[in-house]
């Protein structure tokens, strides 16, 4: 998961990038990037550390121009290097530059292909400048001096011919404007908006609508799947599909966790699916489990607290906030390593002791994904004096990897994988564990758009939607991904980086 954002403006379009970037944070705590256009020329500035860290005075000074794209990293593939800040560049044809978010399930055959066919050089490990590449090729196949919308949309109807997985991406070309694609199936989301000034119309393309709202400007809809939308550099707007075979199926953990509750996704608002999500949760509670003794709800900040708050409405009991989080702590779920992961819980979050002492508190979280960070909050709970600690999650059971751009790890590493429901409540130390049911999932988020067909479910249920997922894709995935090999890359890297081989993208 990543966060993109990209702008044809009527003035300059450092300051709203900066804005839109920060907005989006919540999806990449990596790295950050800005690229932008002016009269011929480029100017980046991009390396590792969140927008505030990134983005000085003097830097964004620099950044000048009306035209302009944006990066939010957040590593999938088990490594966190600098080298792989976003947005990347290729000068031929025409200089283009791209941000991406998601993750290609065939990366590495079109790396090969990239190389031997196109004779294209892959400088990364990462599967963006591979997609940056294959727009380049096909622009270039063209072998036209001068482009317009049309040429771009046959170069992106080749891209969703090459390409499977994951995809949602804001690319800038050079003297022409700011491109935006999504994959056929929607998996990763990708909206537009419009803001009309005195001087004329501007367009802002985001991950997210939340983006286009802090900036005052109206969402127009979310890119469709398999469609691209072109704004050139006079601020007029093209829209094509781009694909035969488009479904949208969006990744229903974006509504779970990744994306902001004041978003809208797919023309569903992500705060009312969670507390659909709450209510639906709360049925099943009453349903198995009629005879509770749960004195309080209490939510884990932040992401669950939706959820929580119309669980304890539906059942009628009491809902407290028993846990203050330090705001200074990033989010566990996406930091780099195990060992990281557990020192900042600690630090993340305190119990209020007069919330927990002599009761019977049901803790209630978005999901569980290693189990961590759950063992660690219910055994805070008892330290503060809470009497029984129960667990719901709002998710069903997280038991495969994803394999389109959210780094949940090799399936060994999931809690939920190989165990029963009873063995995953005993290892976190819970006196009892409600899990959502994946059916009632589903109706919570459809709900909201019940044009939506399908979702990708599948690190619950382990059903790929893009139909090439293999076996041995999944075991070299999980070589990638483990911590060990995080680690290995991490030391690897600062070995590079003592050395003097590595500088830091700026």
């Amino acid at each position: 998961m990543c966060g993109v954002i990209g702008m044809v403006a009527q003035g300059p379009v450092n300051q709203a990038l900066y804005d839109g970037l920060t907005v989006l944070q919540h999806r990449g705590q990596d790295a950050a990037g800005i690229m932008t256009y002016d009269n011929g020329r480029l100017y980046l500035r991009k390396r590792s550390g969140l927008v505030r860290d990134v983005f000085r005075a003097e830097d964004m000074l620099q950044l000048q121009g009306n035209v302009g794209i944006g990066h939010v990293r957040y590593p999938t593939a088990g490594c966190s290097s600098r080298a792989e800040a976003q947005p990347f560049y290729v000068n031929s044809p025409y200089g283009i530059s791209l941000a991406h978010n998601g993750n290609l399930t065939n990366a590495e055959e079109i790396k090969r292909e990239l190389y031997l066919e196109d004779l294209r050089h892959i400088n990364t490990a990462s599967d963006s400048e591979v997609l940056l590449n294959i727009l380049a090729h096909e622009l270039a196949e063209l072998r036209k001096l001068r482009i317009d919308e049309n040429d771009i949309f046959m170069a992106v109807a080749g891209i969703n011919r090459r390409v499977f997985g994951a995809y949602a991406a804001v690319a800038m070309i050079n003297g022409y404007g700011v491109l935006g694609f999504r994959d056929p199936y929607g998996i990763r989301p990708l909206c537009f908006g419009k803001r009309d000034t005195e001087a004329g119309s501007e367009y802002m393309i985001a991950s997210e609508s939340v983006a286009l709202d802090v900036l005052g400007f109206q969402l127009v809809r979310d890119v469709a799947p398999g469609e691209a939308v072109f704004i050139d550099l006079s601020g007029r707007l093209y829209t094509r599909q781009c694909t035969t075979n488009a479904v949208l199926t969006p990744c229903i953990f974006e509504f779970v966790y990744l994306a902001r509750p004041d978003s809208m996704i797919d023309d569903v608002s992500v705060y009312k699916s969670r507390l659909r999500m709450g209510r639906m949760l709360a049925r099943k509670i009453a349903r198995e489990w009629a005879s509770h003794d749960i004195d309080v709800v209490i939510p884990i900040p932040d992401t669950s607290r939706t959820v929580a708050l119309d669980l304890a409405n539906e059942l009628g009991v009491t809902y407290r906030e028993g846990f203050i989080k330090n705001r200074y702590i990033g989010r566990t779920f996406i930091m780099p390593g195990q060992t990281e992961r557990q020192r900042s819980v600690r630090q993340k979050l305190n119990a209020i002791e007069l919330e927990f002492r002599n009761k019977n508190v049901l803790l209630v979280d978005d999901s569980i994904v290693r189990g961590t960070t759950s063992r660690q909050i219910v055994q805070m709970a008892r330290d503060v004096g809470a009497n029984k600690v129960y667990f719901a999650s709002a998710a069903p059971p997280v038991r495969y990897p994803n394999v389109y751009g959210i780094d949940m790890p090799a399936a060994k590493e999931l809690i939920a994988h190989a165990r029963t429901e009873p063995e995953i409540c005993h290892a976190i130390g819970a006196d009892h564990l409600i899990y959502q049911d994946l059916s009632d999932l589903i109706e919570a988020v459809r709900e909201g758009n019940d044009r939506i067909e399908r979702f990708d479910c599948s690190c619950f249920s382990g059903e790929y939607v893009t139909g090439d997922v293999t076996p041995d894709y999944l075991r070299a995935l999980e070589a990638l991904r483990c911590d060990a090999a995080r680690q290995r890359y991490e030391r690897s890297e600062d070995a590079m980086s003592l050395s003097g081989i590595f500088n830091t993208a700026d």
